[in-house]
């Protein structure tokens, strides 16, 4: 199942179940104040960050099921405010990764360090299936993982070479869609290698997957690639053509309730 909404997220929300999603993934607005061509950032101030982000958050509570998982991404302009937010709702103890998705890129800022990494906060349950990757030299540096065993250093790289690292909570090796790219078809858009690694590590095939400000239905492309039920929505007209060209042409705008 792949349904697509133009609406409002709340009015989305409010249609669905209690307890019934499995994983909620969000790219949210990052509080920048500025005008994309697909859509109106908020403004970075508290108040108004408070106010757009606590219903919409309680509600995401709500629909997630108890041993569910949700990601928000966004940037340090906000992460501090929203983590208040997801404490105060979620609680404390869900609290399981702040991740660093971090990039690179030219930069003319001579006030301060460049600004190169996204923040994903993750609450909820456990990872389902941890993900792995490769070794690079000069990364993931394979001298590190040795164990002893008889008082003698066992060498683990060959065992580890094979079945590969466990992601840990800075991504580097996950690259942003560049600005030419024909696949950059909408402001901020995410690669899909970036939400495949989070559907994959906390949820299962035939799980429900939603996300709330869906802008292309990029995190939809890949819950149908993965075999997921995807929910949601973006509030912006242009999404739903977005949608049509990626293929995802079982949506519907109607309001049907979710159970």
């Amino acid at each position: 199942m792949i349904d697509i909404r133009l609406s409002d997220n709340l009015e989305l929300m409010a249609e669905i179940e209690d307890n019934t999603v499995d994983l909620i993934y969000c790219d949210i607005l990052y509080g920048t104040g500025r005008k994309f061509k697909d859509y109106q950032d908020l403004k970075p101030k508290r108040e108004i960050i408070e106010e757009h982000y606590i219903p919409r958050i309680k509600e995401m509570h709500r629909v997630l099921k108890d041993n569910g998982s949700i990601y928000l991404q966004m940037d340090t302009r906000i992460n501090h405010w929203i983590r208040c937010i997801m404490d105060d709702i979620f609680g404390y103890d869900k609290f399981l990764n702040e991740i660093s998705w971090c990039y690179t890129g030219a930069s003319n800022n001579k006030k301060t360090y460049p600004k190169k990494h996204d923040v994903i906060l993750f609450y909820g349950y456990k990872l389902i299936e941890p993900q792995r990757i490769p070794y690079k030299s000069g990364i993931h540096n394979k001298g590190n993982y040795f164990k002893k065993k008889g008082g003698k250093n066992e060498c683990r790289v060959n065992e580890l070479e094979d079945i590969g690292k466990i992601v840990e909570d800075w991504w580097i090796d996950i690259y942003p869609i560049n600005p030419a790219s024909k696949e950059r078809n909408y402001d901020t858009k995410k690669p899909k290698a970036l939400i495949e690694r989070i559907i994959k590590a906390s949820s299962n095939e035939g799980d429900l997957v939603a996300d709330f400000y869906a802008g292309s239905f990029t995190t939809a492309e890949v819950c149908k690639d993965l075999k997921r039920n995807f929910i949601g929505c973006d509030i912006n007209p242009n999404c739903l053509e977005k949608a049509k060209v990626r293929g995802l042409f079982s949506f519907t705008d109607e309001h049907t309730k979710v159970d």
